[in-house]
């Protein structure tokens, strides 16, 4: 089989994923600190990116070096788990920071950590049921006229699974909506209480509304093109299309260690103790908001 150099460049985007997603599910695995919810849900999203990596490497190896049918459909039902899971996990996230600030004074609790779980089950429970779809039989290898834009999922299941991701973009969009609301409210609150001067207020919120904004942003960007594509595309339509939309949503699973990980200041500390030799798990942690990270 010729060598694609569309698959060269996803292989080496899964690569980088790998390495970059690794390193956080190490440093949250084997800190003990990091067990609070939002760590967790930090913890779901870079497995989920991870294991989207993985799958990137698998195509490209049993593609070139070990072509079959029934492994193209594990690694592709791998894909789709490992891409639901992710785009499921950001959806969590977001729930998760609306709730620490719509009820800030009950966040802390036990309920907190069980309705985390609860997520994190329907999350994963909800992505491997449509990646085991393609392996169960759902797929168009015996009939090549049903495929999608990426075989061998068919059209309806692609369909299915777009629509799902403008699902979950439009509650994304609805809760950081309401998570600019609820931060503008508190930022003018405390302005008011200890006399700051308005462009104190004006700049707070402003900071807040871009960090927001970069975070759907980047989310949209990756995404929209494939899952628009996939409502409109046909299998007929040439394969370039197919790589220039799905390159850019391997992007997002590469940027999100980035906005959701390594951002966050306990995170970086583990990591600069670890690059100076100096780990320890009983470093010292600063208890942070979900809507902090």
């Amino acid at each position: 089989l010729a060598l694609n150099p569309w698959d060269v460049v996803l292989c080496i985007s899964g690569t980088i994923i790998s390495c970059e997603n690794a390193i956080v599910v190490v440093v949250i695995f084997y800190t003990p600190a990091f067990r609070a919810p939002m760590f967790l849900l930090i913890g779901s999203l870079a497995t989920a990116d991870l294991l989207a990596g993985l799958g990137l490497i698998l195509h490209f190896a049993f593609v070139y070096f070990i072509p079959s049918e029934a492994v193209s459909l594990l690694t592709v039902g791998l894909l789709v788990t490992s891409f639901t899971a992710s785009v499921c996990s950001l959806l969590t996230i977001t729930i998760d920071r609306y709730l620490s600030l719509y009820n800030a004074l009950t966040y802390y609790s036990e309920r907190t950590v069980t309705r985390t779980y609860i997520m994190l089950i329907l999350t994963w429970g909800a992505s491997i049921c449509y990646g085991l779809l393609p392996v169960m039989g759902w797929n168009c290898l015996k009939e090549p006229s049903a495929c999608s834009i990426v075989k061998p999922l068919t059209k309806n299941h692609l369909i299915i699974l777009s629509v799902s991701f403008f699902t979950v973009f439009a509650a994304m969009l609805q809760l950081y909506v309401q998570i600019c609301r609820i931060v503008c409210r508190h930022a003018h609150q405390i302005a008011v209480q200890r006399h700051f001067l308005a462009s104190s207020h004006y700049v707070t919120t402003r900071k807040g509304i871009a960090t927001l904004a970069v975070i759907l942003g980047t989310f949209a960007s990756c995404w929209l093109p494939f899952a628009v594509y996939g409502l409109l595309g046909d299998y007929s339509y040439p394969a370039l299309y197919t790589y220039v939309t799905l390159l850019p949503a391997t992007y997002n699973s590469m940027l999100n260690p980035v906005i959701y990980a390594f951002r966050n200041q306990e995170i970086q500390k583990v990591l600069w103790a670890v690059c100076c030799g100096c780990f320890s798990s009983a470093l010292p942690f600063r208890s942070r908001s979900p809507s902090d990270v």
